[in-house]
Formats: C-alpha cells, structure tokens, sequence
C-alpha cells in the first residue's frame, strides 16, 4: 500500500513525518512510583517505535503528581529530567525518523482522590473537588511551561498541550465555567490558560524546529462541554471551537489532533461503539470544519479511526468492507481535505505495528482492534492497561 496518500510525508512544522499515521496518546497506567518510565513503559514503547507510525503522541504525561487521574502515571516534573532523556535517547535509537511528541497534562476534576488531590474551576456532578483560585491556575500554568521545557531539554520533537477529555485545559474552556474569575465566564478568560500557555513556551523555548500543537475536544456532548452554545445547553455551536483553534495558531500551533467527547462522561461520543459505531462519522464533520478554517501548513490530524478495522464492522448501511476500512477513509478523508493525518488510539494497543505492515502490503497480518473496549475497563480499574484481546498478560 506505500502508492497511498496514508504513506506519503507530512511537513508539521519544520519537522517531517514519514507517513499519516500517528499513535494516539493511550494513558497505560505503568509508570515507577515517582512517575517514571517503568520498564513496562520502555517495552511498550520500543514496539511503538519499530512499528513505523510517522508520529507517536506520548501518553498523558502529568504536570504534578499532587492532581493525577492515574496512580502509576507518567510524570514530567524535574525530578523525573533524567530519566525521560534517557527514555528518549533509547527511543531516538529505535526509530529517528518518527515525529516524538509529548502530551502534557493536569487531570483536575478527574483526578483520583483515593491518592490524589481532586481539583476543580467549577464543580460538576459527579466529580467535584476543590475549588481552583486564580493562583492555583497560575501555578499551574507555571508547570505547563516548565513541563515543556523539560520535554525540549530531553529531546522530545514538541508537545501536545492537552486541551481535551475532560482533563483540566477542556474544563476550563467550558462554557460551563461561568464563574466571574480570571479563567471563567467570557471566552477570553476561559482561553486564557490556552493562550497565555502557549506564548509563554515560545518565548521560554525559542526553538524553531520544537512543535506544539494541541488535541481538543471539539464538542463534549453534554450541556455546558467545549463546543456549546452556553453554559446550560447541549445544542452545538462551532464559534468557539474556531476561535479556540484559530487562537492557536495565531499562538503557533503547527498541528491540532481533533477530538471530541469527554471518556468519564460521553464514552461512545469520544470512543464510537462496535454496537453503535455511527457516531464516527460526526468526527469527520469536525476535523473538516477544523481542516477549513486553518492555514495548510497547519496539519489536523483527525481521530476515531480504530472502528473501522478492515471493513468488518457494525456501520449501516453495510457496504463491502473495502469501502469502510480505516485504509479507505483515512486515505478518502486525507484526499478530500478532511484531514491530513490519522490518528489510532485503541488500534495501537491492539497492533501498533500496523503502518509498517500496511506499508508492506500485508493488511492480512495487522491484529485489528475488536473495539471490546477492555482495555478502557482495566484504566477505569487502575490497572496496567494492554489489550486484552492480543495481549494475554493485560487479559489477567
């Protein structure tokens, strides 16, 4: 399949990807106590790297390990400099033509209270927390900035300034968040974290060849989530979806991974369901109203692309499964400029070799993902997460 528009290059920044596959970041729940790459980490890693995606998207890397929806979850804090570099170095080694990009994280409201501090901008059922002052954001903020320079020290190729999933940088961009504060109410205060985050790194790092970009939640599905039309209403509205995406390349964004859905809330929005998978399709609608409103040189790279596997799934009305494989609309989708890029998240825990063997034209030997959704169960469950289907320790 190397003659399809999935395998050819994508310039993102000033930085080239070797095809259009990128790994999702995929929270795994393995790090050392102090938030460490474990050795599960480092094995989980080296197959991601020798699997040929033309980017990888390190998982939910934790500004602070006080706020951490994950009890053995990565961390970038100073503590955890050396390792990292070491971790990158290694991984470097493996394949240095794939893009490197590091996704940095507060969990907020989703932390897990049973080992950490629970934290809100505004308390929403059934999470809650403490309350967030402004200087509680503003340190925050502060750790956003030094995690990226971390990243850049260490040698990772940018960062993913996670803006999505119900983690802290969606809920601070709700029209939700109405309280009269720094961050709430208007759209300017709410996009404050965002956009001052990211000028802040560009003047901090000053690297050229360092990208950034951000994974949003374009529509969270439930009243008052990212892409409403107010604080009390589910009806979606692109406004300020555009003015958020837009806000960031004005910033320098040289790439947006386009989400939507919250998992804690709106799973099958987030994640379509193998009963149910239809939902697949308003993704598509939301990366090309992104691919629309951008300049070219900034890639979209578009998400939920695992359910389609080869053809053989639940979509109605059912057509050969050649025409509704995640070759054909990742490669329809990148052609019609709805998209520049795919992104697998499930799929790469099933196979994360797939581009290689794609690319090698054997599709017959990719394990594709069956979307049982175990592999969400055991992260739920605080546990190390695999797939359970092809991977008989996470199946334990």
């Amino acid at each position: 399949m190397p003659d399809q528009l999935l395998f050819t290059p994508l310039k993102i920044g000033n930085l080239t990807a070797q095809n259009r596959i990128a790994l999702n970041a995929m929270e795994c729940n393995d790090a050392e106590e102090n938030g460490d790459p474990s050795p599960r980490t480092y094995e989980r890693y080296r197959e991601y790297f020798k699997g040929g995606a033309g980017l990888i998207d390190l998982e939910a890397i934790t500004v602070t390990q006080e706020s951490r929806g994950r009890i053995n979850e990565l961390t970038i804090e100073p503590h955890n400099e050396k390792a990292l570099k070491k971790f990158t170095a290694e991984m470097k080694k493996i394949n240095p033509d794939a893009i490197f990009i590091w996704q940095i994280t507060h969990s907020g409201e989703v932390s897990d209270p049973s080992f950490s501090r629970r934290v809100t901008p505004k308390p929403l059922k059934p999470f809650g927390g403490d309350l967030l002052s402004e200087e509680d954001v503003d340190d925050i903020l502060d750790r956003f900035v030094l995690a990226a320079k971390i990243a850049h020290e260490c040698g990772a190729d940018g960062i993913d300034y996670k803006l999505c999933h119900g983690y802290l940088g969606s809920q601070l961009l709700r029209p939700y968040n109405d309280r009269k504060w720094k961050y709430g109410g208007p759209f300017e205060n709410r996009s404050r974290f965002a956009f001052e985050g990211y000028e802040r790194i560009a003047k901090e790092i000053n690297d050229p060849n360092f990208i950034i970009g951000s994974k949003i939640s374009f529509w969270e599905g439930f009243p008052g989530g990212l892409g409403t039309a107010g604080p009390d209403t589910a009806v979606i509205d692109y406004e300020e979806p555009i003015k958020l995406v837009k806000g960031l390349e004005e910033r320098g964004a040289n790439y947006i991974f386009v989400s939507t859905g919250t998992p804690s809330i709106t799973m099958a929005l987030h994640m379509p369901d193998k009963r149910i998978p239809d939902q697949v399709y308003i993704h598509f609608t939301f990366q090309k109203v992104v691919r629309d409103n951008l300049k070219d040189e900034t890639a979209v790279i578009g998400s939920a692309y695992s359910i389609f596997r080869d053809g053989k799934n639940n979509l109605q009305p059912p057509q050969e499964p050649e025409k509704q494989s995640l070759v054909y609309w990742g490669n329809k989708n990148i052609k019609d400029r709805v998209c520049d890029m795919i992104a697998i998240g499930r799929q790469s825990l099933a196979d994360c070799h797939l581009p290689r063997k794609l690319e090698a034209g054997k599709p017959e030997e990719v394990n594709w993902c069956t979307a049982c959704d175990n592999c969400v169960e055991l992260l739920i469950r605080q546990a190390y997460v695999g797939c359970a289907t092809y991977n008989k320790e996470s199946a334990r």
